[in-house]
């Protein structure tokens, strides 16, 4: 999400390189993810740069020396981890088996009504997820606020997304790195 979108104290983290790191995660954050008001590109971006990958020149992801290897070898371009189910599946598989709950530990998070669960809303839970996974094995605590990029209203068709995100695919997706 561009720095312009980010609220006023929003001040973006810089890497020992200089390049910019991860946005900060906190609860309000994470629950937007799940609430849908966030585009499907800002959710793999927040986990992108946490698997390591960095933006190239042509504004893609690519694979970084600190990208684990499975990853990097079975997405040398960083996926599209909410429109291709192959890249979903691996993020489910890599979450430890001791923190596969702590979308309902820690956010509460009960799962989605049956008139609303559709693919995308599911791997958005597993992105979230994910993300507690990661702040869990690192012992960081997850802040109740912080930074929140310009929330979008939730998508009128949850199946198709917000304008730009990609249509979700089954078992045939692929990687394209940037949009």
């Amino acid at each position: 999400m561009p720095a312009a979108a980010l609220e006023h104290d929003a001040a973006p983290t810089l890497e020992p390189d200089g390049a910019q790191g991860p946005f900060p995660l906190s609860r309000a954050l994470l629950e937007a993810v799940l609430d849908d008001r966030t585009s499907d590109r800002f959710v793999c971006l927040l986990i992108w740069s946490r698997l390591g990958y960095r933006p190239d020149a042509d504004g893609g992801w690519q694979a970084g020396p600190s990208t684990p290897p499975a990853w990097a070898e079975a997405f040398p371009l960083a996926p599209q981890l909410i429109a291709e189910r192959p890249a979903s599946v691996r993020l489910t598989r890599s979450i430890p088996p001791g923190h596969k709950q702590l979308l309902k530990q820690q956010l509460g998070f009960a799962g989605y009504r049956i008139g609303g669960l559709y693919p995308r809303r599911t791997r958005r839970a597993t992105a979230v997820n994910w993300l507690l996974a990661h702040l869990a094995e690192r012992g960081e605590a997850l802040p109740d606020t912080g930074s929140l990029p310009e929330l979008l209203d939730p998508p009128s068709d949850p199946v198709a997304g917000h304008p730009g995100d990609l249509p979700v695919g089954g078992v045939g997706g692929h990687s394209v790195g940037s949009m």
